[in-house]
């Protein structure tokens, strides 16, 4: 960990993070999947009662017919074209099955086919736009417009998706950043919990790497855009997301293999139930008849839809919580380890610093509370966190007056702060950046503030040095703040997996077993480089574990990529986080691992019980329409009422207690 203490006094409303802004919902007759079934349903409940009172045929006819077209046409001009590819198309089969149906006078019967089949490719629709709606906000974290310099020294307002690699921007204090790039000029501290979850501000200086969406503080900014518009942090994330849609997970591609297969088996099928029946002397109505009703029964539509409406919806769910998960792919795979790996920096600590120690320098005169009433005095004035940390433990120790007073104070980035204390000039910031200014002090001073600098960082903390009058008095050691539901979510994950997690960490073996011990974490395996984490990760693969490694995805991208599923937390942003990890947390909270992981078993156990329904559903039909005689209407209803059913279920995941309920038990 650096010792390096970044930092600058704080916007104008300490503590107060910008609004974020309203997150987007697509309406649901945005959809034309939405808009053609309310179509065809409104024109349906029109000819229903002119049907059925007896109404003249030139006013029924017409609306069934405008009912066909409206709920029949997409699903059968795509049945077609998969018909070119030569797939057969399921859609096509229940297109042909109402015509049929039509055909043989059952207009009434073939319309509530159309009806209902279109409302269940409808309630599909919804569910995919509501998982690309959790994430796709994202993008308005970034701001409209930016000011772009121009060569001549002026400047301009333009669409911040109208800027291009190498533009420069001028970022206002309080302004969001417009784009990813690198800082020419100016100094701030720059908010970047919207994207990382990363909860301290981090000074940015000349040449340091900024990101879209984030919020610049009290300093003026001249970034060069590194990357398009279209390829910003944010929107990589969206484009993941949209992805995710798209992939298939591998009970979906089991189910839409056996699809093609079944499907040309049940015309086969279909044909015989027709012509049997007719070489026996059955008449054409009543055999064509039959065999409709077959052929809409044995469908295998609710098997279709099984699977993707849970995943979908559970992938929705965790992007509504600020867990980003790749692919359906992924959501199926998390639910399915047996092992987790964690990560300690940034992982199981939030970032949030505390005082841990407090070292005055021999000889100083100072002891440890008048060291720490130094400082806290000092840094009073500011409200960057680091120095917060500072003057809380001083109210802590109860140094309350002694923080006032301080005058002439100003602050630096990169370096610290310095104000006039007791009619002493005190500086308290970076060691690597204080240090040169206290040529004046004693070599045996320096001596044994350097060795106790080396010392807390070997422990994993953050040295800050304090200098009176250019000399140094001391050092305070700041560290990491364990994470408020580390423990928890290390007993979820255990009650999950059955297993404590590991503790995979490149930190000293000291400082991983105090934090692991604090957490109940009993494997460390500490001192690890990056390969040594891949090593272990894949040790457990090879004795038939699956394994989650969930890490910060920046130093554990390698062990992140190895694993049989990476979750990565979203303090990094890079792009070597959002591609080495299978899910990012964008919130940066750690029980959303377990909450996560639980949703993907509940997704699971819905894929389950949805095949299990429809199993039933056309089993039952089929036999009766094979064995007796079942009734068109009612085969239609049976059939697209377990597809409306299946749908249904899987949309229980988009429900907030859904969430709620993660991490209870292994399940």
């Amino acid at each position: 960990m650096s010792s390096v203490v970044e930092r600058q006094s704080a916007p104008t409303a300490p503590g107060a993070r910008p609004a974020l802004p309203p997150r987007r919902r697509t309406r649901v007759l945005a959809l034309p999947e939405a808009r053609w079934a309310l179509a065809s349903l409104a024109l349906f409940l029109l000819a229903v009662p002119v049907h059925l009172l007896y109404g003249p045929g030139w006013l029924w006819g017409p609306l069934f017919a405008a009912t066909y077209v409206t709920g029949g046409w997409e699903p059968g001009w795509e049945g077609l074209k998969a018909l070119r590819n030569r797939t057969l198309d399921v859609d096509l089969l229940m297109v042909v099955a109402a015509l049929g149906a039509a055909a043989i006078g059952q207009v009434l019967d073939g319309a509530l086919l159309i009806v209902i089949f279109a409302t269940s490719g409808a309630l599909e629709a919804v569910a995919t736009a509501r998982t690309a709606d959790s994430v796709r906000g994202l993008l308005d974290l970034a701001p409209a417009t930016a000011t772009r310099l121009l060569s001549g020294g002026g400047e301009e307002t333009v669409p911040a998706a109208a800027l291009a690699v190498g533009d420069t921007v001028l970022v206002r204090p309080g302004e969001r950043i417009p784009a990813d790039g690198e800082v020419l000029d100016g100094a701030s501290d720059v908010d970047q919990a919207t994207i990382t979850g990363e909860p301290l501000p981090v000074a940015r200086l000349a040449g340091d790497e900024v990101f879209a969406g984030t919020v610049n503080g009290t300093g003026a900014l001249r970034v060069r855009v590194g990357r398009d518009p279209s390829e910003t942090v944010i929107a990589r994330i969206v484009q993941m997301v949209e992805e995710a849609s798209r992939t298939k997970a591998p009970t979906q591609l089991f189910i839409e293999k056996v699809e093609q297969r079944y499907s040309i088996g049940m015309v086969v099928a279909t044909l015989a139930v027709f012509a049997v029946p007719l070489a026996l002397g059955d008449d054409l109505r009543s055999a064509l008849l039959r065999a409709m009703t077959f052929m809409i029964v044995a469908s295998p539509c609710a098997v279709v839809l099984s699977t993707m409406p849970p995943l979908l919806s559970a992938i929705a769910n965790a992007g509504r919580h600020g867990v980003l998960a790749k692919s359906a792919v992924v959501m199926e795979r998390l639910g399915r380890i047996d092992t987790v790996a964690l990560d300690k920096t940034g992982t199981l600590t939030e970032g949030t610093p505390r005082l841990t120690a407090i070292r005055p320098a021999p000889g100083s005169g100072l002891d440890e509370d008048a060291l720490l009433a130094l400082a806290a005095a000092a840094e009073h004035p500011s409200e960057h966190p680091l120095a917060r940390a500072v003057v809380q433990a001083a109210r802590d120790r109860g140094l309350t007056p002694a923080l006032a007073g301080a005058t002439g104070f100003t602050s630096e980035p990169g370096a610290g702060v310095t104000a006039t204390v007791g009619g002493h000039t005190v500086r308290v910031g970076s060691p690597a950046r204080l240090a040169p200014t206290s040529a004046s002090a004693t070599t045996s001073a320096s001596a044994t503030v350097g060795d106790t600098v080396r010392e807390l960082e070997e422990q994993g903390r953050t040295a800050v040095l304090v200098l009176r009058d250019g000399e140094p008095v001391g050092v305070l050691g700041v560290s990491d703040r364990l994470r408020p539901d580390a423990h928890a979510t290390v007993a979820a994950l255990t009650a999950l997996t059955g297993r404590p997690p590991v503790l995979l960490t490149g930190d000293n073996e000291r400082a991983a077993r105090h934090l692991a011990a604090e957490v109940g974490i009993t494997d460390v395996r500490a001192g690890l480089l990056p390969q040594d984490k891949v090593d272990a990760v894949r040790d457990w693969t090879a004795g038939g574990r699956r394994v989650l490694v969930v890490g910060d995805g920046v130093n554990d991208a390698p062990a992140l990529a190895a694993a049989y599923a990476g979750i990565a937390m979203g303090r990094a942003g890079s792009d070597l986080a959002l591609e080495s990890a299978d899910a990012v947390v964008v919130r940066d909270e750690l029980a959303a691992v377990p909450a996560v992981v639980a949703l993907s078993r509940r997704a699971h156990r819905l894929v389950v019980q949805n095949l299990v329904i429809a199993g039933i559903f056309i089993t039952a039909l089929v036999a009766w329409d094979l064995i007796g005689t079942l009734p068109l209407p009612l085969g239609v209803a049976g059939h697209e009422g377990s597809t409306v059913i299946v749908g249904l279920n899987g949309l229980r995941l988009l429900r907030e207690r859904a969430w709620r309920g993660g991490g209870r038990g292994r399940g």
